[in-house]
């Protein structure tokens, strides 16, 4: 990929972001025992925005997508969404995952369940959607995705990239106002992640704000509004694509680009 390429997806993609403030994450600690993952995060993400979280191995970006719905819960320092802050409250959390989609690394598909069903059964049960509803919006979502004819088939008959797809629509289907991908390529062969990743990029043009966990720095470059590297549990650097993999500022951030993207040419 050229500078003008880089430039002209940038360009592409920036008209969606608001000054509208969807994710506001203050001072965030979180230790797993006596292990401190993550250190004073701060992030402010805006309405539209895309941003990639990258890093090496343990870094933190996964707990820390994780606490934006409070999947994991932090000990220290205050995360809001949509101006409702994560606590312990029960009533809270529900509201906030009502509006927060996340796709996993494994899918995590109801296996008994068929496509359709995987993709209908939040809405029926907790937006209360009649199932005619719910079946019609799944079938819209299986077609943005592009795997309408697998709605009757069950998971494990599907390939990875497939399932994929299906556990996108499944958190569309929602309707959500923020999706989080938690490494969503990672799990797959090669010649599948190409499919996941073209229905991203599709989600991005349509305005969706979104956190990728991800190494794929070619989606990066096409879709990201920003990019963030973590290390030892930390915000180390972020910018705008072009900034980032042009003029990186920290020699971490410059080790770590130089082994992946030397990995990538490979």
């Amino acid at each position: 990929m050229t500078d003008q390429d880089i430039q002209g997806s940038e360009e592409a993609f920036t008209g969606a972001v608001s000054d509208e403030v969807v994710i506001d994450i203050t001072s965030m600690n979180k230790w797993f025992g006596d292990f401190h993952v993550l250190k004073d995060i701060n992030l402010t993400v805006y309405r539209g925005e895309r941003i990639v979280i990258c890093g090496p191995s343990g870094s933190g970006k996964s707990t820390m997508i994780r606490c934006i719905n409070r999947l994991e819960k932090h000990q220290r320092g205050r995360v809001e969404v949509d101006g409702i802050e994560l606590t312990d409250n029960i009533k809270k959390m529900d509201q906030v995952r009502r509006e927060v989609g996340m796709v996993f690394q494994h899918f995590n598909l109801f296996p008994h369940l068929t496509v359709l069903e995987n993709c209908t059964l939040a809405p029926i049960w907790v937006r209360r959607m009649p199932r005619a509803e719910a079946d019609e919006s799944a079938m819209r979502y299986l077609e943005r995705v592009k795997i309408p004819e697998q709605a009757s088939k069950y998971p494990g008959q599907l390939s990875g990239g497939q399932q994929q797809r299906v556990a996108i629509a499944r958190s569309l289907c929602m309707e959500p106002r923020v999706m989080l991908f938690d490494e969503p390529t990672s799990a797959l062969d090669p010649e599948m992640i190409k499919e996941v990743l073209e229905v991203m990029v599709d989600l991005a043009e349509s305005g969706m704000t979104m956190l990728v966990v991800s190494h794929e720095m070619g989606f990066a470059r096409q879709v990201a509004n920003r990019i963030i590297f973590m290390d030892e549990g930390q915000i180390v650097e972020q910018a705008p694509p072009t900034e980032f993999f042009r003029n990186p500022k920290s020699d971490r951030t410059k080790l770590f680009l130089s082994q992946i993207l030397h990995s990538a040419e490979a």
